[in-house]
């Protein structure tokens, strides 16, 4: 099997044993040209460098001995030649595989191949898309690049952990991302804790499980849109679960009738000492903390009389009383509206 990439190489070695000479430009190219074509062959360099060496002792029988003493200098060049245009080969072959992948995954994130083809195209990467999918991704506060140390340690976590399951791990606008069959919510579970770890407080946000090629983008969208979402609302999970967020998109589908709900009710805080962010505040530690004064006090870092006193306030300001289940529901909507929409820092 070697024989074909050894053609010309024991006339190469006779010829400059017998002459004392170095090997010609020509004769370089030429076991280069080999070494090349033996890589894109799928052939190992150490079963070619036996096989070379295998055939330099054929020649060495045939050498006269002061011809003989000069072989090994003379193998020594040529195989360091054939070993560099393996090499050659190997390294483009690898930017071409990092290239198609690239390629394929920003298909596959955007959305934007055909869908048939893109399907043809994932099983080489270890997926099959007919299958349902969901998509994590993580968030720190380093970029995440293909090389870096923290991928090769988490990819090497997962594939410790879950051996040749059909995962892809990459990294797209300095997020790292993992992609993993829709029943398998586990290996999205430990790559968030590996995330997590590795970053030292970073933040991963794991999309729903979608069917179908286009079911990954989706599941990939809804991850970003749950950072997002997170940054907005100032949400304190290390890990978010788009499934758990579902209301928020909701409430802002129809982002006018928000506006109008937050000016309307939240509205009239404008006019209180130090404007309305200060009680809005005040109502987003006293809704997350289940509506109980003293714990809200606490994460605010007010007494709980300095608290009970803007709760009387808002209720004055807004004719609505926190306390009161029935104006709870809107107040707390009001909130939430005036964190996604950024108000009042932004007008409406």
């Amino acid at each position: 099997m070697t024989e074909a990439y050894l053609a010309g190489y024991a006339r190469i070695l006779t010829a400059a044993c017998d002459t004392g000479r170095r090997l010609s430009r020509d004769e370089l190219e030429s076991l280069r040209s080999q070494g090349e074509r033996a890589a894109e062959a799928g052939l190992g360099l150490r079963v070619l460098m036996r096989a070379h060496l295998a055939a330099a002792q054929v020649v060495r029988a045939g050498l006269r001995p002061a011809a003989a003493e000069r072989l090994l200098a003379v193998v020594e060049h040529a195989m360091d030649a054939f070993a560099e245009g393996h090499e050659r080969a190997q390294r483009l072959a690898v930017r071409q595989e990092e290239a198609a992948r690239r390629e394929f995954i920003d298909d596959l994130l955007y959305g934007r191949s055909d869908l048939g083809r893109l399907a043809e195209r994932a099983e080489r990467f270890g997926l099959l898309l007919s299958h349902a999918h969901a998509v994590a991704v993580a968030q720190g506060s380093e970029p995440y690049d293909d090389g870096s140390s923290l991928t090769r340690q988490v990819e090497t976590s997962l594939v410790a952990r879950f051996g040749n399951r059909r995962i892809l791990l990459t990294t797209k606008d300095s997020r790292l991302i993992c992609i993993a069959p829709g029943d398998q919510a586990e290996v999205l579970e430990f790559f968030a804790k590996q995330t997590y770890t590795a970053t030292d407080g970073g933040r991963v946000a794991v999309g729903r499980a979608h069917p179908g090629a286009g079911g990954v983008v989706h599941s990939y969208e809804e991850a970003l849109n749950a950072l997002a979402l997170a940054d907005r609302m100032g949400l304190a999970n290390p890990v978010l679960h788009a499934s758990d967020l579902l209301v928020y998109p909701v409430l802002t589908r129809d982002r006018q009738a928000m506006a109008d709900l937050v000016r309307s009710v939240l509205g009239p805080l404008q006019q209180a000492r130090g404007g309305a962010q200060p009680l809005i505040d005040t109502l987003t530690a006293y809704f997350d903390t289940g509506c109980v004064a003293a714990e809200a006090a606490r994460r605010l870092s007010l007494s709980v009389r300095a608290m009970t006193y803007r709760l009387d306030r808002i209720h004055k300001l807004t004719g609505a009383d926190p306390g009161n289940p029935v104006h709870r529901y809107t107040l707390q909507t009001a909130v939430i509206g005036a964190r996604l929409l950024d108000w009042p820092a932004q007008r409406l």
